[in-house]
């Protein structure tokens, strides 16, 4: 099932001779159960192209398809309530408050969200990640890789049908790099998610059901064993 779809997306920043284009004609697909990887380098539109999908801009045209609505259409409110309750991000900037601790961050989630993993789930989540013992720690205390394998499970702590993973692997090592693989690609097939990630780390592909590639704006599916 098509759980996410960009048609013909294009993004503009500026106007006149200072106007240039970041994605041209995008179009885009992520399936429930599956791992879609996003390839390319820096300055590609790649992480344009993550924001928009979740909601977070707007495209210059184009639609944003989430359960055959065009959620580029909506109000900000109601994307807010997308992004709530179907998507779950993992972004670079990890996003964790520093006056939280590790424990803490999904305490809050608790606060405006319902339906998360249970005790259970997310001390297995936490065990697979190799941060259970860190939970009484402040992100200022961790690595970044740490904080960032912190920002995974918190965007799976949703339950989101969604996933979208900004550079999720650029702090880890090779192991860890392959346990978050792993991960991904489990919670796509055993609970049935989309799960998309833009990356340049080409470490992933090993794990992804679809490779597209963003060059200058442009996208196109590459085949899983180039």
């Amino acid at each position: 099932m098509t759980a996410i779809e960009l048609k013909n997306i294009n993004k503009d920043y500026g106007t006149g001779i200072s106007k240039v284009q970041v994605l041209s004609d995008v179009s885009f697909k992520a399936h429930s159960g599956e791992l879609s990887l996003v390839l390319g380098p820096s300055g590609s539109g790649k992480s344009t192209f993550l924001t928009i999908a979740g909601g977070l801009q707007r495209p210059t045209s184009g639609q944003v398809l989430i359960d055959g609505q065009d959620i580029s259409r909506f109000s900000e409110k109601q994307r807010d309530e997308i992004r709530l309750n179907q998507i779950g991000f993992v972004l670079q900037s990890y996003n964790l408050l520093s006056y939280l601790s590790v424990a803490d961050q999904f305490a809050l989630v608790d606060r405006v969200h319902k339906g998360n993993l249970s005790p259970d789930r997310l001390e297995k989540l936490l065990q697979e990640l190799g941060i259970d013992q860190l939970v009484n720690k402040f992100p200022d205390e961790l690595s970044g890789g740490q904080n960032q394998r912190v920002a995974i499970a918190r965007a799976l702590y949703t339950d989101p049908a969604i996933i979208l993973a900004d550079e999720p692997t650029a702090a880890l090592d090779s192991e860890r790099v392959k346990v978050v693989g792993r991960l991904m690609k489990e919670m796509a097939k055993q609970y049935d998610k989309a799960v998309v990630v833009v990356t340049h780390d080409l470490r992933l592909k090993d794990f992804a059901d679809r490779i597209y590639q963003i060059m200058d704006g442009k996208m196109t599916e590459q085949p899983l064993n180039a």
